[in-house]
C-alpha cells in the first residue's frame, strides 16, 4: 500500500529531533513535507530528509493534496485551533499532548473526526512501547495479584523564562508537559478511571505550575504522583499489589533517561522480565497510526483515552484550587 505522506506544521525542537526523524524511519510513512517561515530551521530537518517540501505558512502545507496526514508540534494553545483546519482539510492528524487545555475541548475533536472519517489522535507515545503493552499484560493478568497503590513520579530542571513550558499563555506547566504521563500511564495500564482526587497541592511560578503533588481515588486502588519542572530529573512507576510489586524505572523517556526496563517482583523473587535497548516508541507510534489508516482497524490511544486523561488533570486542577490562591 502507498506509504501515508506527512507534513509538520511548524518547525519545533522536539519534532526536529524525535517526531521527524520517526516519520522519516517508520514503515508506511513518508515524511514529505515541514511548514516554517525560517530557512534556518528548515535546514535542520534537511539534514535528514533533503527532500521535503518547505512551505512557508501552515496553511500552505494544508492546502497540498500531496500531504495526507500532519503532526502538529505547535504550543499547546494552538493544538485545537490547528488539529481541527488539519481535518477540514482532509487530513489525517497526530498532535502532540496535551492536545487540549481543558477535557471539554476534545468534544469538537471527536465531533470533526467522526464527521470527516479521518484519523485524529494525541501524540502519547508510552502506549506504544512495549514496555507498557507488557506491564497491562502483567496487572491485568494478576502477576502481583490485587492491585492495591500506584505511584508515578516525573521531573526535569527547567526554570528559562524563555521556555514555552514556562510561558502561561501557551498552556505551559509541568501537569500538561509531563503529568499528562503519570496520569495516562496508570489508566492505561490498570483500565480504571479516577473517581476523585482529594488531594492535589500545586506550586506555581510566574503562572505556571511548577510543582504537583497528587493523590487519587481508582474505584480498586490509590495513587500518588508527583510533577515537578523544578526537581532533578527522574520518572519511575510503580504498580504495588499484595502479591507482588511491578517497576518501570525509565517508563516515559525510554532510551532517553535510561533503558525501558520492567521489573516484577513476587514470592520473594525478583524477575528482571524484560528490557528494550533499541525500541524507539516515536517509530512505533507513527507506524501503528499509519496502520490504522492504511488497513483499518482500532488505533491503540483514540480520542476518548486522551479526553480521559485530560478529564483527570482537570480534576487535579481543580483539586489544587485557583491559581491565585498560590
Amino acid at each position: 500500500m502507498t506509504a501515508l505522506r506527512w507534513g509538520v506544521l511548524g518547525a519545533a525542537n522536539f519534532a526536529r529531533k524525535h517526531m521527524a526523524p520517526a516519520i522519516h524511519a517508520a514503515k508506511g510513512a513518508d515524511f514529505v513535507g515541514l511548514a516554517t517561515s525560517s530557512p534556518e530551521k528548515a535546514a535542520g530537518f534537511q539534514e535528514f530528509a533533503p527532500n521535503i517540501t518547505v512551505y512557508g505558512s501552515y496553511d500552505a502545507l494544508l492546502a497540498d493534496p500531496n500531504i495526507d496526514a500532519v503532526y502538529v508540534p505547535l504550543p499547546n494553545h494552538m493544538h485545537v485551533e490547528w488539529s481541527l483546519k488539519a481535518l477540514e482539510a482532509g487530513k489525517h492528524v497526530l498532535c502532540e499532548k496535551p492536545m487540549t487545555l481543558a477535557a471539554t475541548e476534545y468534544e469538537q475533536l471527536i465531533a470533526a473526526r467522526d464527521e470527516t472519517g479521518l484519523l485524529a489522535a494525541e501524540a502519547f507515545m508510552i502506549v506504544h512501547h512495549p514496555q507498557f503493552i507488557r506491564a497491562r499484560e502483567l496487572v491485568q493478568g494478576g502477576a502481583i495479584g490485587k492491585l492495591v497503590h500506584v505511584d508515578a513520579t516525573f521531573s526535569y530542571f527547567n526554570d528559562d523564562a524563555a521556555n514555552i513550558r514556562n510561558n502561561p499563555d501557551a498552556g505551559g506547566g509541568g501537569l500538561r508537559d509531563i503529568g499528562v504521563y503519570t496520569f495516562g500511564a496508570a489508566r492505561f495500564v490498570t483500565g480504571q478511571e479516577p473517581v476523585s482526587v482529594p488531594y492535589a497541592k500545586l506550586r506555581y511560578e510566574n503562572g505556571v505550575d511548577v510543582f504537583a503533588q497528587v493523590a487519587a481515588e481508582f474505584p480498586r486502588f490509590t495513587y500518588a504522583a508527583t510533577v515537578s519542572m523544578r526537581m532533578f530529573p527522574r520518572q519511575e512507576i510503580i504498580f504495588h499489589g499484595d502479591k507482588g510489586v511491578l517497576r518501570l524505572n525509565c517508563p516515559f523517556n525510554a532510551n532517553v533517561f535510561d533503558v525501558a526496563e520492567l521489573t516484577l517482583e513476587n514470592d520473594g523473587l525478583t524477575v528482571v522480565s524484560e528490557r528494550w535497548p533499541a525500541v524507539n516508541h516515536y517509530v512505533l507510534q507513527v507506524e501503528n497510526f499509519c496502520g490504522t489508516v492504511q488497513h483499518g482497524g482500532d488505533y491503540p490511544c483514540p480520542l476518548e483515552f486522551s479526553c480521559g486523561t485530560q478529564h483527570m488533570m482537570d480534576m487535579v486542577f481543580a483539586a489544587g484550587g485557583p491559581l491565585l490562591l498560590q
